[in-house]
């Protein structure tokens, strides 16, 4: 397995070496927003730091600045009052895609993430990451709460350009990824620099604090500060006098306790802008605000159709404040179409620093905006996108949907009137523009990343139901998968299985590479284990296949550890 940070490939941001940095900087003296308004103020004395907070499953309705009726969110609301505010802003309708295209500034089916598990989301090793180009520009790069985008070296976010990380496994706390004892947002098990750690507190609360830290030990150097909170995604925990302000209001359980968490993200928010005033870094620091995708469950979305995986607005449009003070003009209100491929190339470019070579979808949305832009949207359940299976495409106007409904967003920002029959060039236009956008993203196919075991920069590993495929694989009490995986080193292994009790005796059948071991497990029995087993090197399937009374399932995690030191 090759390591990504041996062939990370960088351009500068205009493609002419040191010359190009400094017409850069001078653009950006100069600066513009939209179509030549005015937006950036002097140049900077030295590169802006930089801190991108992206919550989770908080809806475009979710902020008090939309018009919610029930929530104040004063401290989040700051940070686009006080910069800019990207009001045609999207996201993928699910995370790992909005968090694949948010790294890379590429369409998520370019980098190989199609879905949120079974071994969808992780990012192959190729791609370069937001934080690569950070740490290749000399900043310090810390990631603090959700990655999603692989649990397995080379696919972490330490193995990704962050220097410092406190994250979770998985899609968020409480999923199968996470490892035994550490289910709750209060005192979870998190991972310090891929360390597993008991943290006493709730996890909102423990991101922002670990981010202040990093930023307060840093603060004489650049630095790429990267919060991203599982709230208020579920499991919807809270603190009681946090949500019992909602339940007064008549409000729902549900709602109740997602308004609590946002109001824990607003205040966590507040502390986090204090303490840039506070160390003096406010002028010299970027605060970028958005969501991953709209609402999971029903509540207030400022009118929109649609909630989370669906590519109607509501699904997709998200908030995207961006404040730099002195540089920006506070209150300034963007509306050109843009999604979560801008920000790489928008804040390297604020920074003055180079972008990988290769394909950028997005667009710097500190230049002018680009005439006649159409983005692309899809998400669906499966291995492999689909032709036209819940996608759109969108332009300033217009919107296609599916290949069956088009929307004049201008005149019915609702989606109410489906209005393909009277625009049946506007329809085929966006159909062949989404159809040439499908083949292209899709080019390298979507065949499995596998996970290397037996290598020195992770041995034991522990594969967990978050990445394993298969027709049955699910995170039900009946799931079985399998995993595909590479043995890196030929040798000894002892491997590990973790199950809920059976209730009954089983077997427990393993398979890899032609190695076949049958295992008997009792009812009670949750561990089991083989001792040493000789594993062929190269890519393989591994099957642990639980049988109880002749109905499979799979164990929730299989470990397996090179007994021999691995060599690097």
């Amino acid at each position: 397995m090759v390591d990504p940070e041996d062939h990370r490939v960088f351009a500068d941001a205009e493609g002419e070496g040191i010359v190009g940095h400094m017409r850069r900087r001078d653009l950006l003296a100069a600066g513009a927003l939209g179509l030549g308004a005015p937006l950036v103020g002097s140049a900077a004395a030295r590169r802006p730091n930089v801190v991108l907070i992206i919550s989770d499953d908080q809806g475009y309705g979710d902020l008090s600045l939309h018009g919610n009726p029930h929530l104040e969110t004063p401290r989040l609301d700051s940070i686009g009052r006080d910069g800019v505010q990207f009001t045609q802003f999207h996201s993928s309708p699910v995370c790992s895609p909005t968090r694949a295209s948010l790294m890379t500034g590429r369409y998520n089916y370019r980098t190989g993430v199609v879905d949120t598990y079974i071994g969808r989301s992780m990012m192959r090793p190729g791609e370069v990451t937001m934080a690569e180009v950070f740490r290749q520009g000399g900043y310090r790069t810390g990631l603090f709460g959700k990655w999603h985008l692989g649990d397995h070296y080379p696919l972490r976010p330490n193995d990704r350009g962050f220097e410092t990380t406190v994250s979770h496994f998985g899609g968020g706390i409480g999923q199968p990824s996470d490892p035994p004892g550490g289910e709750r947002y209060f005192d979870p098990l998190l991972q310090r620099n891929g360390v597993p750690e008991r943290f006493r507190g709730y996890c909102t609360d423990i991101f922002f604090d670990e981010a202040m830290r990093f930023i307060e030990t840093n603060r004489a150097r650049p630095f790429f500060t990267y919060i991203a909170t599982n709230a208020p995604h579920t499991p919807l925990e809270v603190v009681d006098e946090l949500a019992a302000p909602f339940r007064q209001k008549g409000l729902d359980e549900t709602t109740a306790r997602i308004y609590g968490m946002v109001r824990n993200l607003d205040q966590n928010t507040g502390g986090l802008l204090d303490q840039l005033k506070k160390l003096r870094l406010e002028q010299d620091t970027i605060v970028v605000f958005m969501t991953d995708n709209g609402p999971q469950q029903t509540r207030y979305n400022a009118g929109m159709r649609g909630l989370k995986g669906s590519v109607y607005e509501g699904g997709i449009r998200v908030p995207c404040f961006l404040r730099w003070p002195g540089r920006i003009t506070a209150g300034t209100k963007e509306n050109r179409v843009a999604a979560h491929i801008d920000l790489l190339p928008t804040l390297a470019g604020a920074c003055g620093l180079p972008l990988p070579k290769t394909k950028i979808d997005g667009r710097d949305l500190l230049k002018p905006a680009e005439p006649n832009r159409t983005l692309f949207f899809q998400w669906h359940r499966g291995d492999a996108p689909e032709l036209w299976r819940q996608a759109c495409a969108r332009t300033q106007r217009w919107k296609l949907v599916e290949n069956k409904e088009l929307f004049d967003l201008e005149a019915d920002p609702a989606e109410s009137t489906n209005v393909a029959a009277k625009n049946p060039e506007v329809v085929a236009q966006l159909d062949g523009a989404y159809r040439a956008w499908f083949a292209e993203v899709g080019e390298k196919g979507f065949d499995p990343i596998r996970i290397p075991i037996g290598t020195a920069q992770e041995n034991p590993v522990m594969l967990s139901q978050q990445d394993w495929r298969g027709p049955r694989a699910s995170w039900g009490p009946d799931a079985l998968g399998h995993w595909e995986v590479e043995v890196a080193q030929a040798g000894k292994y002892e491997v590990s299985f973790l199950m809920p009790p059976q209730g009954a005796p089983a077997k427990l059948t393993f398979r890899l590479g032609g190695v076949e071991r049958v295992l008997p497990v009792t009812g009670e029995l949750v561990t089991a284990r083989i001792a040493s087993i000789d594993l062929p090197a190269g890519p393989a399937r591994l099957e642990a296949i639980l049988d109880v009374a002749g109905k499979t399932r799979g164990p929730r995690f299989v470990s397996l550890r090179r007994l021999e030191a691995p060599v690097k």
